[in-house]
């Protein structure tokens, strides 16, 4: 309840604490359901079409819609709108509340139905300019597929203020629950659409899975208390105030989202694929980001916005530490995992059909590149919502604008100069006479770098702003989980090893890579756990004792 939150003291802290890790566990699982539908939309995507022309052109058509919601939509909620709306529930000022809701649908839903047939018209020309190195058959398919999924924006959009509502007042379970039929909605669109309407058959999954996003938060958004009417007003002082503050977050996503744009223009001029490939390994590594890094934020980010809207300075830097310890104390982990079992990984989700060995050779050394900035991805929302409660958006934008900067200039550079990827292929143990495919694999040791640059930056400017960060034992903290996982990664490798011997069975069936997979993992995640219990650190009994209380609550639920 909002309204009761003002008059708890800090004392409380303790089940704010709670409620937190509750919700991100929540949202977890929910990410989980997601992400692994996410991965079955890819293996489904790769084995159907390999990492070839018509995935290029998939995923070259998504850069457009993608770039309106980022600007428009995305700021607008997670910076500007959450805040401000949980501002004036906790004041009880709830009819100003629901009328600002109003207000900004309407507003939505004019704005982004007026750009969306404004770009329609003009999408051969901006196609023209993002896929350079596509012949005309292609480019015309991305038009199409493009000007198909220009809807999705505008469903989303609607989505997103609802789901901000939900974030509010911490109603977690449907705005954790979109993203799952969201994929589910594109899958559709792989297994059957496709097959009835051709390669355009995936652009309307993409719109059947922003539809269901949007239908599955709207009961409990109605029973949250929206009474929706169409209500036109730009005077509206908190619309004005939402504008103010998601202006410099909009700019810095549109950087972001102008990055990706130059990836796809770099990536159409180089082997077909390379997109694809990019793509799929980003979504690999993004499921831990998502479950672990997102989930976190997302539930963090409501609490301190009313802890530093209540002043208490003290205890937002406290909630902020102590969720960034959650989030680095399952990332590391699981990022090390990542990269040691990165083979394993590609060809369980991806491997088969039309999928050859070649693109996951490609896939599993980007893979590899990514995890090495992982933990930074997973600290950046945390981060940057953590400006965003304090109402400062500026410093993410201009934070945005160097780190984008430095991704595109290192990746032209790698891109150029194949030699030095040619030696690195080479130190790894990689014949690199096939080096001229493994270009794509520059653009991610960009993103990578570019990630930890930025992820630093937030990290020292925000504690140069708000105060040290040092009775929080973040740095102790760390050095332990590091130590952890050093020796989780020396388990899980002798681990592969062993299952992965000819004696042991054969590993090159689905089955057989599995078995190699699960059995490592597991025994690297053991370890990792009774090694933090060793080193006393403290995150492990904390989720020890969150996991116990689910349990607990089941066993009464199925008893009664």
């Amino acid at each position: 309840d909002l309204h009761s939150f003002p008059t708890r003291r800090s004392s409380d802290l303790v089940v704010v604490s709670e409620s937190i890790t509750r919700n991100a566990v929540l949202i977890a699982i929910m990410g989980i359901a997601s992400r692994l539908l996410g991965l079955i939309r890819d293996r489904a995507l790769a084995s159907k079409f390999g990492a070839g022309e018509i995935l290029d052109v998939y995923y070259a058509a998504f850069k457009i819609p993608d770039f309106i919601y980022s600007f428009l939509i995305l700021g607008t909620v997670s910076a500007a709108f959450v805040p401000i709306f949980t501002e004036l529930i906790c004041r009880k000022k709830d009819e100003d509340a629901w009328k600002l809701v109003n207000v900004l649908l309407t507003v939505i839903l004019v704005a982004l139905s007026v750009l969306a047939i404004i770009l329609f018209i003009f999408t051969p020309v901006l196609v023209e300019w993002l896929t350079v190195g596509f012949d005309p058959e292609r480019k015309e398919l991305v038009a199409t597929m493009t000007r198909v999924m220009l809807l999705s924006p505008i469903i989303l959009g609607v989505s997103s203020v609802m789901g901000g509502i939900l974030n509010s007042f911490k109603k977690f379970f449907y705005y954790s629950l979109a993203p799952v039929f969201y994929n589910l909605g594109i899958i559709i669109g792989v297994v059957f659409l496709s097959e009835c309407f051709g390669p355009i058959g995936l652009a309307w999954g993409v719109i059947l899975g922003a539809l269901m996003h949007l239908l599955v938060q709207i009961p409990e958004t109605i029973n949250s208390g929206l009474k929706f009417s169409f209500q036109f007003d730009l005077k509206n002082k908190n619309l004005y105030r939402i504008i103010i503050l998601m202006i410099p977050r909009a700019l810095g996503t549109a950087v972001y989202q102008i990055n990706l744009l130059v990836v796809t223009v770099i990536a159409s001029t180089l082997t077909a694929g390379s997109l694809a490939i990019f793509t799929f390994a980003d979504n690999i590594q993004s499921v831990s980001l998502g479950v672990f890094g997102i989930s976190f934020a997302t539930a963090a980010f409501p609490i301190l916005s009313i802890l530093w809207a209540e002043g208490k300075r003290r205890d937002f830097v406290e909630r902020l530490i102590k969720t960034i310890r959650k989030i680095l104390f399952l990332i590391i982990p699981i990022s090390a995992l990542t990269f040691v079992l990165r083979a394993q990984i590609v060809r369980v989700i991806l491997g088969g059909g039309r999928f050859d060995w070649e693109d996951t050779m490609l896939t599993l050394e980007c893979l590899g590149v990514f995890t090495i900035s992982l933990w930074a991805q997973g600290i950046i929302p945390v981060l940057s919502r953590a400006f965003y409660a304090i109402q400062n958006t500026f410093i993410p934008f201009m934070v945005g604008i160097f780190s984008t900067a430095i991704n595109v200039i290192i990746a032209v550079y790698l891109i150029k100069n194949n030699q030095i990827l040619a030696i690195f292929w080479k130190w790894l143990g990689y014949n690199p006479e096939v080096v001229g495919n493994f270009e794509i694999v520059g653009l991610v040791w960009a993103f990578s770098i570019s990630s930890i640059i930025n992820a630093l930056l937030l990290f020292f400017i925000l504690r140069a702003k708000i105060g040290t960060f040092s009775k929080q034992g973040l740095f102790k903290m760390l050095i332990k989980v590091l130590v952890a996982t050093l020796i989780m990664v020396f388990v899980t490798q002798a681990v592969k090893n062993f299952v992965g011997a000819e004696s042991f069975g054969a590993k090159s069936t689905f089955l057989g890579v599995f078995v190699q997979l699960s059995l490592a993992a597991g025994s690297g995640f053991v370890a990792y756990v009774i090694l933090s219990y060793f080193l006393s650190i403290s995150e492990v009994r904390y989720f020890v004792k969150i996991i116990k209380r689910y349990i607990l609550k089941i066993k009464k639920q199925l008893v009664v």
